[in-house]
């Protein structure tokens, strides 16, 4: 996929995230880790946390940060971690930058598919957990953003998030109606997303992975060290 996306593309990314308003956010938590989460998809917040807490390290780059729930809750191995906040919606991360103002957080607004704009080798981890489902296009057309994660992330470091997949997966009749819908209105695009395309993508940039399901949910790792 090329570094620059079409005006279509665009559009469909700015659909994604247009529903995180200063209005929602506040009740994001309420609705996702309370209902849409645990509900629908079936992979309850206990575990989503136990994602964090394995896997951010001292200089953590966390993208598409809706509330900032997750990294406001999760262990650091520091008590001082260096924070970036990256997401196009600047309510987002204004929202989150104010939770976690104990970090002193740096926030960075970009497209996740152009180019990020970030230093080479500069992040211990990277987070993406309840991204890749509102990107559009492919999970082939998507896993530029693991290209771009490469870049930034430093040697010994891990990727890692959480996406709904799509028609495929483990859905119960409620939660592939919430999907059908969710992809008709924009907020998602995942009607194709698979774990082997996933799982495909990951394969080709990081010399180990792994992904595990949790109801229509799959959570992933990946790391360039053995």
């Amino acid at each position: 996929m090329p570094n620059e996306v079409t005006v279509e593309t665009q559009s469909a990314v700015e659909a994604g995230q247009a529903g995180y308003t200063r209005k929602f956010l506040p009740f994001y938590d309420m609705f996702v880790f309370g209902y849409t989460m645990p509900v629908l998809w079936r992979c309850s917040k206990k575990r989503l946390r136990r994602l964090y807490d394995g896997n951010v390290g001292v200089r953590h780059l966390d993208i598409g940060v809706a509330s900032g729930y997750l990294i406001d809750k999760c262990r650091f191995p520091t008590d001082a971690p260096e924070i970036t906040l990256m997401d196009l919606n600047p309510n987002s991360l204004r929202y989150a930058a104010r939770r976690l103002r104990r970090y002193s957080p740096t926030t960075h607004q970009a497209n996740v598919l152009e180019p990020w704009g970030l230093p080479e080798q500069s992040f211990d981890s990277i987070a993406m957990s309840n991204l890749l489902h509102c990107v559009p296009g492919t999970l082939r057309d998507k896993a530029v953003v693991f290209d771009h994660a490469q870049r930034v992330l430093a040697p010994g470091g891990t990727v890692f998030g959480a996406t709904v997949l799509g028609k495929d997966a483990d859905h119960t009749k409620r939660s592939m109606k919430m999907t059908e819908r969710l992809n008709k209105d924009g907020d998602f695009s995942n009607m194709g997303d698979r774990r082997e395309d996933l799982e495909a993508a990951l394969n080709e940039r990081f010399v180990s992975h792994e992904v595990e399901i949790e109801g229509a949910v799959a959570l992933f790792t990946a790391s360039n060290d053995n």
